[in-house]
């Protein structure tokens, strides 16, 4: 038996010059309740009934990153300059 330990691996925190950093296409229930402070169960009751826009994809739901951005800009903009129907 060696006595000399093997070097550990080592692992990088940021990626090397020039490599290009894929980003998801989708969003999970969980990462959008965690985007917006929300419960997991409040977050669900959210894209069930259509308000958070998401698609169906086979037993899970997955929200278009891109369609959530646009969706939350405009609520935004909407509650900042009063059209929000009156909720608060």
């Amino acid at each position: 038996m060696s006595t000399t330990a093997r070097p550990s691996p080592v692992v990088r925190l940021v990626p090397r010059n020039g490599a290009t950093i894929v980003e998801p296409v989708t969003y999970t229930v969980r990462e959008v309740a965690k985007l917006l402070g929300l419960s997991l169960g409040s977050t669900y009751a959210l894209v069930r009934d259509g308000t958070i826009p998401a698609t169906r994809l086979g037993g899970r739901w997955v929200i278009p990153r891109t369609r959530f951005h646009a969706w939350l800009d405009a609520a935004t903009e909407s509650a900042a300059i009063g059209t929000d129907g009156g909720r608060r």
